[in-house]
């Protein structure tokens, strides 16, 4: 129905940096996310930077009202929550992995939220997602009309009201005047737990997974039908669009926040390794976009897009000017089917965690045309790899090599400026 891009990457191979980087439009250490964001702050490694300018925030310009469905995973608390990052309305979950998927906690917390009442919802997550999401869109169309316009993002990491808006400390004819202005378009960032873990689908999905696939593992099949259920909600998402008339005026864009997690049983295909690592496996993602009557059917791009490029290319869709410094690159005119020379620039990515593996240091990888520079733990050398040549990342250049040095200065150079924003909260 649209467009694939084959080359396409998250900003990092784990959760919290890519969602920071959709969100802000820059590389996530940057805006004080180079790791995942946690209940623990011994073991919480970001800490969104309250001066970062969030996509919410600049689409409201435009007149669009914003919603979040699913998991945020940016903040806990306050003043980090999405309401106050520029979300008309959350339905979701402000924590990282559910410990169960349909108990909805996270070390014995209730993380999950309309807007900013904790809220006790039953069922499986997923169905939970897709069910808000309906609703919200449902709300739009009910509001808007046919002629409505929106942007509506899912990633996969990842019956109230859905029209909930808060709108603190305004007087009531500022409020009924931002709504006003608010209906006319939407944006809606979909953004389900599923398939992180625990991998726990429903088990009417595991038995159609093993009907279907004789001999699969039960491991493997676990996560199929994980990912399925997911796929299932997402089409559900996709049906309303159709039927509510929404879906010939608003732009869908798909992706992932990290590579597939190998130990769960995902497969990243012939890429090396996988979540939590910078070979290709763990950073490389499928993404496609859809927009009737503007993105060809059945097109695919080879054109090198991350995370953070969503920002400039949905802020350019809808019309709204970015009048301060981001990293990321539209890459509009690749979907409407115009010519787009490839850019130059050079790429980064870094992901900072704790544990035995990696003792609360970074690690990084820097890319720029077919040449890619990474270490995969913060312990061991950087390697350079031609990406052309060795895909597979196997064959390691010399370091004498040009390139080596380029994006060796490069990437030192992004570490000294990450260098002077905070990316540990105070401790309560």
């Amino acid at each position: 129905a649209g467009m694939r891009f084959d080359r396409f990457y998250a900003n990092c191979p784990v959760c919290s940096p890519t969602r920071a980087a959709l969100l802000s439009g820059r590389f996530p250490d940057l805006v004080g996310v180079p790791g995942v964001i946690r209940t623990d702050i011994r073991d919480n490694w970001g800490n969104l930077a309250p001066q970062a300018v969030l996509l919410p925030q600049m689409l409201k310009r435009a007149g669009y009202h914003t919603a979040i469905v699913g998991k945020w995973h940016l903040g806990l608390t306050s003043p980090s929550t999405p309401n106050e990052r520029g979300f008309d309305h959350f339905h979701g979950f402000l924590g990282d992995m559910m410990d169960d998927y349909t108990t909805h906690r996270r070390h014995g917390i209730n993380y999950m939220r309309l807007n900013d009442r904790e809220i006790d919802p039953a069922g499986h997550a997923t169905d939970l997602f897709t069910r808000w999401a309906i609703n919200y869109l449902r709300e739009r169309a009910g509001r808007n009309g046919r002629q409505s316009r929106g942007m509506g993002f899912q990633p996969m990491n990842h019956r109230q009201d859905a029209a909930a808006t808060e709108n603190r400390g305004q007087d009531a004819r500022e409020t009924q005047g931002r709504d006003a202005l608010a209906t006319r378009h939407f944006f809606l960032y979909l953004a389900y737990n599923a398939p992180h873990t625990p991998i726990q689908p429903p088990q009417e999905w595991i038995e159609r997974v093993k009907q279907r696939e004789t001999g699969i593992s039960d491991k493997r099949a676990k996560l199929v039908a994980l990912i399925e259920h997911l796929d299932a909600g997402i089409g559900e998402v996709i049906e309303t669009l159709k039927e509510t008339g929404l879906s010939d005026n608003t732009l869908v864009i798909f992706t992932s926040d990290n590579g597939g997690q190998l130990s769960v049983g995902a497969s990243n295909g012939p890429l090396r390794a996988g979540k939590g690592d910078m070979y290709e496996g763990g950073i490389r993602e499928p993404m496609c976009a859809v927009w009737p009557g503007r993105i060809a059917p059945g097109s695919c791009s080879s054109r090198v897009a991350v995370t953070m490029d969503i920002f400039a290319t949905v802020c350019e869709a809808a019309g709204v000017r970015i009048d301060h410094e981001i990293d990321g690159a539209s890459f509009l005119p690749t979907l409407l089917g115009k010519p787009q020379p490839q850019d130059d620039r050079i790429l980064f990515w870094v992901r900072r965690e704790g544990g035995p593996q990696y003792g609360g240091r970074a690690y990084y990888a820097a890319r720029q045309g077919d040449y890619k520079l990474l270490q995969n733990s913060p312990f061991e050398p950087l390697k350079l790899y031609n990406l052309a040549e060795d895909p597979q990342e196997q064959n390691p250049l010399d370091d004498k090599h040009p390139m080596y040095r380029k994006l060796f200065v490069a990437l030192q150079n992004h570490v000294n400026e990450s260098g002077g924003i905070p990316w540990q909260r105070p401790s309560s």
